[in-house]
């Protein structure tokens, strides 16, 4: 074998050990159903359902008939803080970048996406009252007649990293955060100024953004899981998935989004679903290959919006919008792999 032919297939296989070694050091096998039925705290919140020998999607369906509240958004503290000792469980047995049962991914986007506000408020990170009551020993808290629970940034990420490489699931979370981001602006009195005009798109903007480095992290790993798959034959492509989210792969789940988010209708009695509505039709007008950079710029996009609805004036509009797009840019960076 002539020697540049040796030398390149050293090179192929030394790029299919490091990306091998990268998802097999990087991404650790879980016990399983990710431990959450061996949990003590999670075996306490839940009681006897949790049954021995249940499936994982038995596992599932139980996680969200013990958090979900009697209508969404409220929640006894007993389903607030199953909520929590599950989110902790999944921090405590796993690394940084973990598999999550496939089966238990949905079911824990739908657990999740139950607590909107509380979805809005980990994702902005900007609210005192859910950094300081975090910690896994603070209990869920009452305020507006309903509980409200937080954790650490890195276990609520890391969670919804692993969640979100079912595309069923990332739009789910996504179509939440748009309700409650939509709910927040209209929100906003209609002689708001300064800071108390901005502080909701900004915060919007902060939350999407946060989401939008979760969704390049998982379809960056789906792209690369491919490649290693076919490595032997294309080690090449491995390096280039790694680097791109444009991969066939990648497009594919944010296709899947996509299909997920476009089913979903708004009532647009009000003016907070009018925004769901607006953004949806947007997002549905947009040509597919533009869709994920239209995904991108939601928070100025609803900011826009939502302007134009209050009948901002030019000046404020063109000094708002610029803060919304860095506050997202920003959040971004803050968040991605």
């Amino acid at each position: 074998m002539p020697v540049k032919a040796l030398a390149a297939a050293g090179i192929c296989l030394a790029m299919l050990g490091a990306a091998a070694a990268w998802l097999t050091l990087g991404r650790e096998p879980s016990p399983s159903c990710n431990g959450l039925a061996q949990d003590t705290r999670v075996r306490t919140s839940m009681g006897a359902a949790i049954q021995p020998g249940m499936s994982c999607a038995a596992l599932g369906e139980a996680i969200v008939k013990a958090t979900a509240g009697s209508e969404p958004g409220r929640h006894t503290r007993a389903q607030a803080q199953t909520r929590k000792d599950v989110l902790f469980a999944l921090a405590r047995v796993q690394p940084k970048n973990f598999d999550l049962d496939p089966v238990l991914r949905v079911p824990l986007a739908t657990a999740v996406a139950d607590y909107g506000p509380d979805l809005h408020e980990m994702l902005a990170g900007l609210d005192s009252e859910y950094v300081l009551k975090a910690g896994h020993d603070m209990p869920p808290w009452e305020a507006g007649g309903t509980y409200h629970l937080s954790v650490y940034h890195t276990v609520f990420r890391a969670t919804l990293r692993a969640v979100a490489e079912d595309s069923r699931a990332y739009a789910l979370l996504r179509l939440t955060e748009t309700r409650t981001a939509a709910e927040r602006l209209a929100a906003v009195p209609a002689g708001a100024t300064g800071s108390e005009l901005s502080l909701q798109p900004t915060k919007n903007a902060r939350a999407f953004g946060i989401l939008d480095a979760v969704a390049v992290a998982v379809a960056v790993a789906v792209a690369v899981a491919v490649a290693v798959a076919v490595a032997v034959a294309v080690a090449v492509a491995v390096a280039d998935a790694a680097k791109s989210q444009d991969a066939p792969e990648a497009r594919i789940w944010h296709a899947t989004v996509f299909d997920h988010l476009l089913n979903e209708r708004a009532d647009q009695a009000d003016q907070d679903d009018h925004l769901t509505a607006t953004w949806l039709q947007e997002l549905k007008d947009t040509p597919g290959a533009a869709r994920a950079e239209r995904l991108r710029t939601q928070g100025v996009d609803m900011a826009r919006t939502w302007a134009q609805a209050r009948g901002m004036d030019e000046q404020t509009r063109k000094d708002l919008l610029p803060e919304v797009e860095i506050s997202a840019l920003c959040a971004y960076r803050e968040a991605k792999p």
